[in-house]
């Protein structure tokens, strides 16, 4: 198989997941060394380095604010290379009643069958405006 169309089977199986609210299989996919990058300049924004960070920072802080059940639903996913985009929409309510239903772009870079690297493009005004600052904010 092409590294083009194992690449976005990896995504689309993730995706997937995500869209029936199984967080499971992302955190799987991460490679130990796993960066995520939040763009904008939101308290959010910054760059998570490694796994354990991901998932122990960034991941549980956000996951402590929401009320339901958080899915991600792939409209477009597209393979080049190392890298895959995903056109995702996430759906979810926070403890404080309000939806965070937010637009991304997800340029991931895979090494190995794992994600390297997620950088994600989002509508920071709905962050500000839906999701208290982060703890170390």
């Amino acid at each position: 198989m092409l590294e083009n169309e194992q690449n976005r089977e990896i995504m689309a199986g993730v995706m997937d997941a995500l869209s029936r609210g199984d967080t499971k299989p992302f955190a799987e996919a991460m490679a130990d060394d796993f960066t995520w990058r939040l763009t904008g300049s939101t308290a959010w924004s910054g760059v998570y380095a490694g796994k354990d960070d991901v998932r122990g920072r960034l991941i549980k802080a956000l996951f402590a604010q929401f009320s339901t059940t958080y899915t991600n639903t792939p409209r477009r996913i597209l393979a080049d290379g190392d890298h895959v985009v995903v056109e995702c929409r996430g759906e979810v309510s926070t403890t404080k009643g309000k939806s965070y239903n937010n637009e991304y772009c997800w340029v991931v870079r895979m090494r190995e069958g794992k994600m390297a690297e997620l950088t994600e493009y989002f509508d920071t005004a709905l962050v500000t405006d839906a999701l208290d600052p982060p703890p170390w904010a």
